[in-house]
């Protein structure tokens, strides 16, 4: 954490690149008491902790990817060793697609922390200042979770280090993965206290996005703490789904809208995102998800063909169920001629693939896509509508709530409406309304699993529910989608090795 801990109103200065729907402002680089003053000043602080969220370094590429590439669901095409590693889980500590989601991630923490102690110099009633304070607590505790859930055991800071003093930072011990897990749950308890029910934006968190991940929190908790937690899960989703019209959230009617950046933002199924509209002051801000996924040589986006699913993936969806045609592209236009999955290859390049690509990425990125579908105006859905359903339906099944099945039904009854799409070549067309995917008549935890597979497809999901519910020996055997994965040891492979520049400087923690 050399790297992380600077003078941390300078990091802040540094990192209001801006999400588009936020209110940006500068920073200047003055003392804590030179700069916050109003609420407005927590807000722009705030509003640097999430900007981290947008780099290269976490959604925009290396996590994201990263999330892929150590499911089940996303293949590898290219050689460079760093995205081997993750794609055959033979992770090593000095991985760069480990390094460098692990140091943003902290320079996001980082800016959170020192909004909030930041907090206390503003001098107006808590009425006024808590639900913007909410605001850095929401975003620590994003941040947390996904460190938590990648190394499992790791340093938890809550305060601001003043890194002119290195015996803070040699002192600093890692936290157990229970206890982190316990401070999450703390910041998510105040964020749903003073956040609002609804918020202009929904790159900006609301009470339903704090109630939602609580509701996610204790679901991942139950893996290993089991039926409490369930409890929790099923109940704080329902606080979400009952309240619905007042949180101002339900399924979108199209399943392709919530992939399609010029329509997104009008979408209610998205309750907490990561807003990608024309980020252009950083150039590591913008996100490469659609070139790492798209094909290569398609003369509409030049893809990159890195992260790709193996054809039993997409043999494994429903050709009929909507969703499959969302999430999959099968024609592309290469070389001036129109051809489907099984000529791809004719670009000529090595890591091309005679299978079909993803989708929900390329197809739609908006008026601010640059070459290569780069800086994308997508808002990617770090929580929708959709899961809030599924976390209710497994935690319900768990718990042998009545409810379940018709949960779970819910989000295949969305399937159903058809919608606005197309296959490839980019000419839209309407699909017709149709009876696949049928409703369920029993449900079991598999059940719900497969749900969250298909619906979430590539979303950044599915490495999470393997580690949770522990399929990593189902799923990367010989009978798994990409086949057998030999080096896959599930005593190590659930945890990510941490860095290990910074083992060499915290002596304190370790892997």
């Amino acid at each position: 954490m050399r790297k992380i801990y600077k003078f941390l109103l300078l990091l802040i200065g540094l990192s209001i690149t801006g999400c588009s729907d936020l209110v940006e402002e500068p920073v200047s680089l003055l003392s804590p008491e030179g700069i916050f003053q109003t609420t407005d000043d927590i807000q722009t602080a705030v509003n640097g902790a999430y900007t981290h969220a947008i780099n290269e370094e976490i959604w925009g590429r290396k996590l994201s990817v990263a999330l892929m590439l150590r499911s089940d669901m996303v293949n590898l095409q290219s050689t460079q060793t760093r995205r081997v590693e993750m794609n055959m889980h033979t992770i090593t500590d000095d991985n760069e697609m480990v390094y460098d989601p692990w140091r943003r991630i902290w320079l996001g923490i980082a800016a959170a922390n020192t909004a909030i102690e930041g907090a206390k110099l503003v001098d107006v009633d808590e009425s006024t200042k808590n639900p913007v304070i909410a605001q850095a607590y929401f975003i620590r505790a994003f941040y947390y979770f996904h460190l938590v859930r990648l190394f499992g055991d790791v340093p938890y800071i809550d305060y601001v280090i003043d890194s002119s003093n290195s015996q803070a930072t040699s002192e600093i011990t890692s936290t157990s993965e229970a206890d982190v897990y316990t401070k999450i749950i703390s910041d998510l308890k105040y964020a749903e206290e003073w956040l609002p029910n609804t918020v202009a934006t929904r790159a900006l968190p609301s009470k339903a996005a704090a109630k939602s991940y609580l509701a996610l929190v204790y679901l991942t908790m139950a893996g290993t703490d089991g039926t409490a937690n369930f409890q929790l899960a099923y109940d704080k989703a329902k606080e979400v789904i009952n309240n619905k019209s007042i949180y101002g959230v339900d399924l979108d009617p199209d399943f392709q809208t919530l992939f399609n950046a010029d329509l997104i933002d009008g979408s209610v199924e998205p309750i907490f995102a990561l807003d990608y509209n024309n980020v252009e002051a950083d150039n590591n801000a913008y996100d490469q998800i659609s070139p790492m996924t798209g094909i290569r040589g398609d003369d509409d986006d030049q893809g990159w063909s890195v992260a790709v699913p193996t054809m039993a993936v997409y043999d494994s969806f429903d050709k009929d169920d909507y969703r499959t045609r969302v999430s999959f592209q099968t024609e592309a236009t290469i070389g001036g001629v129109t051809v489907d999955y099984s000529e791809f290859s004719i670009s000529g390049h090595a890591h091309a693939a005679n299978q079909p690509y993803i989708a929900k990425y390329s197809r739609y990125p908006g008026e601010y896509a640059r070459g290569n579908k780069r800086a994308t105006s997508h808002n990617y859905s770090m929580l929708r509508y959709a899961e809030v359903l599924l976390i209710a339906a497994e935690a319900g099944v768990e718990i042998g709530a009545g409810d379940a099945l018709s949960l779970l039904n819910e989000v295949r009854g969305r399937a159903r409406n058809g919608g606005n799409s197309t296959n490839g070549g980019y000419v839209e067309q309407t699909i017709a309304a149709s009876t696949i995917p049928a409703d369920l008549t029993s449900i079991t935890v598999e059940d719900v699993l497969e749900e969250r597979r298909i619906e979430l497809a590539f979303e950044g999901k599915r490495w999470y529910d393997i580690k949770r519910r522990r399929l990593g020996d189902e799923v990367f055997g010989a009978s798994g989608y990409e086949g057998d994965k030999p080096d896959w040891n599930s005593a190590v492979d659930y945890d990510t090795p941490l860095p290990q520049d910074e083992l060499a400087v915290l002596p304190n923690i370790t892997n």
